[in-house]
């Protein structure tokens, strides 16, 4: 274990539909806002869910030039703004680093699927003659995420896409992770994005019955734990973080946000959408995560959950949350920001990362909105942060992601 190195964060980015940049992501989780409002990207008059957390006020002309952005689905787009949101916090271009030795390791559940939708209902509308974009391809595959910002920044580590659903970004963090801490790479730029507010996605997602139908009011649509929730809301954008070797970044004098100081997966062997109601397979991930760490349940302070606000999850975890960490549960803050943002899918993790790691730098938990009726079937001794963020010292945050196939995962950050 003595070859086993360090790992810091030293650089966040973050494009949601609360803000643009980290700083302005952080500000909505702070005051508790909601991101959900009627869909713009395309007409929804017909949907059962009409409604979305969408990225507002983006224009790729503001960060591509335009020849440069055709070529990019949206969810790469993303991508590439958070990635240059971290790159450029965490001085990693400026300071004459070995570019043989940063990677790109990204997370994408879905990848482009308004170019995959775009292609299709336009071979679909003509006479049968294939006139596909050259760019069709490129444009749909999720490792042009990850591609993408190794291009744009000349990094030749290790670079590829982990999809593995709503578990995406904590998967890609968990792998770039390991690559650091054996000496495969110095720094890693991972999280994950996704962009599939799209005629097909909310339909397909709406043929599930997984999301929410509250269309007479969006902004309390997302309500994890709560008594009323019925499914959640579709969210967009990217999370993005600079992981660094700690000596690396100690000698080059970078910040560190945190320790990344364990990861844990595991599988519900259960059901292609739903999750295992008795929470084991999430029970197992924690467990592997706080192993792998090498700390105790009671040195936790924080866990951003899953919680998506569907009836079966939010309470299948909770009750494996009160499983592994006995009588310290109660003492725990536990929050959903997914009921600010929405659901990223295979972004979700580099958002909820972020959160996690801007919580411990500003001591303060951000809440669970829309919480006003508990759930008779969740302990309500359980500090859910109800509606307004807590002040905390956070030393120890865990932030869980689960996605449909079962995959569960968990990462652990610690306060140097």
């Amino acid at each position: 274990m003595s070859s086993i190195r360090r790992v810091v964060v030293t650089g966040l980015g973050a494009i949601t539909p609360l803000g643009n940049t980290a700083p302005a992501y952080w500000e909505g989780l702070r005051t508790g806002a909601s991101g959900a409002a009627t869909i713009t990207r395309f007409d929804p008059t017909k949907f059962k869910t009409r409604f979305a957390c969408e990225v507002k006020g983006y224009e790729a002309d503001n960060f591509f030039d335009r020849k440069e952005h055709r070529k990019m689905d949206l969810f790469t787009q993303f991508a590439v703004v958070a990635a240059d949101e971290a790159i450029a916090d965490s001085g990693l271009l400026e300071s004459g680093v070995d570019k043989d030795r940063v990677g790109v390791i990204w997370g994408s559940g879905i990848g482009g699927l308004k170019s995959l939708q775009e292609e299709c209902f336009q071979f679909e509308r003509g006479d049968g003659t294939p006139r596909y974009s050259p760019f069709f391809i490129p444009r749909m595959i999720a490792d042009s995420s990850s591609g993408n910002i190794s291009i744009k920044n000349g990094f030749r580590g290790p670079n590829f896409v982990t999809t593995s659903a709503c578990a995406s970004s904590n998967d890609a963090i968990i792998a770039a992770f390991n690559n650091i801490r054996l000496g495969l790479a110095d720094a890693v730029i991972t999280g994950g994005s996704e962009a599939a507010i799209t005629e097909s996605g909310v339909g397909g997602f709406n043929a599930l019955k997984a999301m929410s139908e509250r269309n007479d009011d969006p902004a309390s649509a997302s309500r994890p734990y709560d008594k009323d929730r019925d499914g959640f809301v579709l969210g967009e954008g990217a999370g993005a973080l600079v992981l660094e070797e700690y000596e690396h970044a100690k000698a080059r004098g970078a910040k560190m946000y945190a320790e990344l100081i364990g990861g844990g997966m595991s599988s519900d062997a259960y059901h292609i959408t739903a999750p295992d109601p008795s929470g084991s397979g999430v029970v197992l991930v924690m467990k592997n995560a706080l192993r792998d760490a090498g700390i105790t349940t009671t040195d936790v302070d924080y866990i951003n959950t899953h919680g998506t606000s569907t009836p079966l999850g939010d309470g299948a975890e909770i009750k494996a949350i009160e499983q592994v960490f006995g009588e310290h549960a109660e003492k725990l803050n536990i929050s959903s920001t997914k009921s600010m943002t929405g659901h990223l899918l295979g972004g979700a993790g580099g958002i909820e990362a972020v959160a996690c790691l801007l919580a411990m730098q500003n001591s303060l938990v951000p809440p669970t909105i829309n919480l006003h009726t508990p759930d008779p079937e969740i302990n309500q001794a359980l500090n859910f942060t109800p509606n307004v963020a807590q002040p905390r010292e956070v030393r120890v945050a865990m932030s869980n992601t689960f996605g449909f196939g079962g995959h569960n995962t968990s990462v652990i950050f610690r306060k140097l």
